[in-house]
């Protein structure tokens, strides 16, 4: 599992992207992209947004530390390839 502390640096240097999605009910659903397993649900957008902060954190904190390396790897890359488009785009 991983520590608090550990949570913490990866949700600051990480820009997670949130998807919403109205349901007919009227209640707002979420999920994030870069942890698809982070998913939640609130009567209001700005309560789904608030939500899906808590379900990162959650599905962060129940990942293994290989899980969670991997993760790391993985975003890390996705950065790099971001600033190298940016760059020659």
């Amino acid at each position: 599992m991983a520590t608090r502390q550990e949570i913490h640096e990866i949700s600051r240097a990480v820009d997670f992207t949130g998807k919403f999605r109205q349901a007919e009910s009227g209640s707002w659903i979420a999920y994030c992209e870069e942890i698809p397993k982070a998913r939640t649900q609130g009567k209001t957008k700005e309560e789904a947004r608030k939500n899906l902060k808590g379900a990162i954190a959650f599905t962060l904190e129940d990942s293994s530390p290989r899980e969670l390396e991997r993760f790391r790897v993985e975003l890390t890359t996705e950065k790099e390839r971001a600033q190298l488009f940016e760059r020659t785009g």
